[in-house]
């Protein structure tokens, strides 16, 4: 009896040496035969994306839909991890999926470890790879963090204004970065950063200012160093950090500088228009003094007289002159103002 004991014991000692992780699911519809993929995610600008270089294993289901990863060669610490299935026509099967553009492929992100046990069941609706049962606690982050995005995009689509996207980017990278670290998974954090900082989201705006404003970028930095020093992702976050927060102190520093030199234009534009309203009107005023210096003072009298819109007769009254000497004024005027026109003298004056 001891002897079976401590052989059981061996047996099961050598499967677990032997198949430390065990991922498993089903899909949707019993088909034999379907291609299911195993991939690790170091580089996440690329959560999105499925490529060759990702892939770590491929199996096929069973008769009932059923498949199957196991083994001992997955790291000892957390990593992230995508499960998808390839539903892509034999003609595309080699080339669109793999760059996540097949409408028909279904995948699975989470975070996983070597010794994980980890089950994919069908949803209550039949849906397939929507659900996780795994005894790591931290794999299902994903799909809690993705129903929290839900709710943000609700919120953004709600009313489409940039107040209601300045309050919603506020209130959403708080509440999206105070979830993350509460599960105290720095992969958590860089599943949500490398949605808020994508250049192709609304919230990449934000961002960069809230980089310079918030010590969480920092912290993420420094979690991430101490618990995942050697990653490649730890690297290209903390490159990405210190491009975006130079991009952003230069964005900065040009506003700042806008900031003061627009006030300044349009103190200046205001005063050089001020400048040439006045040299205008002191022009058209030395123009009019020469104008009418051609005038003897006996002329100027005159057409005094004449923007009063008296007549030859009245004029000749008030100036105790004949009518004929008025006449002959008249013409003179005319002559060297070059009108031919009471009218014309008038609005030469003016």
């Amino acid at each position: 009896m001891p002897r079976n004991l401590i052989f059981i014991g061996l047996l099961f000692s050598l499967t677990i040496g032997t198949a430390q992780y065990n991922f498993k699911g089903q899909i949707a519809e019993p088909q034999p035969g379907k291609t299911i993929y195993l991939s690790i995610i170091e580089d996440y600008r690329k959560f999105d994306k499925i490529s060759m270089e990702q892939i770590l294993k491929k199996t096929t289901t069973d008769s009932l839909g059923y498949f199957n990863f196991s083994g001992d060669n997955l790291l000892n610490q957390n990593r992230v991890y995508r499960i998808h299935i390839d539903d892509c026509s034999e003609s595309n099967a080699n080339t669109a999926h793999f760059f996540g553009s097949c409408e028909f492929s279904k995948r699975i992100l989470f975070i996983a470890k070597n010794t994980d046990t980890i089950t994919f069941p069908t949803s209550f609706d039949n849906e397939a790879l929507c659900e996780i049962t795994s005894t790591n606690t931290i794999s299902s982050v994903f799909l809690d963090i993705d129903v929290l995005k839900e709710q943000m995009a609700y919120d953004f689509n709600e009313f489409r204004s940039s107040a209601n996207n300045r309050l919603n980017s506020k209130k959403w990278f708080s509440t999206l970065q105070d979830y993350s670290k509460k599960t105290n998974e720095p992969l958590a954090e860089l599943y949500i950063f490398s949605f808020l900082s994508d250049k192709r989201n609304e919230t990449y705006s934000y961002y960069l200012k809230d980089i310079l404003n918030s010590n969480y970028y920092n912290d993420l930095a420094e979690r991430l160093s101490a618990t995942y020093a050697d990653a490649p992702f730890t690297e290209l976050y903390l490159n990405e950090l210190n491009i975006d927060q130079q991009i952003a102190q230069q964005n900065t520093a040009q506003f700042n500088l806008w900031k003061w030199l627009l006030p300044l234009l349009l103190a200046f534009s205001v005063g050089l228009n001020v400048y040439y309203i006045i040299r205008h009107r002191s022009n058209a005023k030395k123009a009019q003094n020469d104008f009418f210096s051609k005038l003897t003072e006996q002329e100027n009298n005159i057409v005094k007289q004449i923007l009063d819109n008296k007549t030859n007769k009245e004029v000749a009254a008030a100036m105790f002159i004949s009518v004929s000497t008025v006449k002959t004024h008249i013409n003179n005027i005319y002559k060297k103002l070059e009108v031919a026109s009471r009218e014309e003298i008038k609005q030469r004056y003016q």
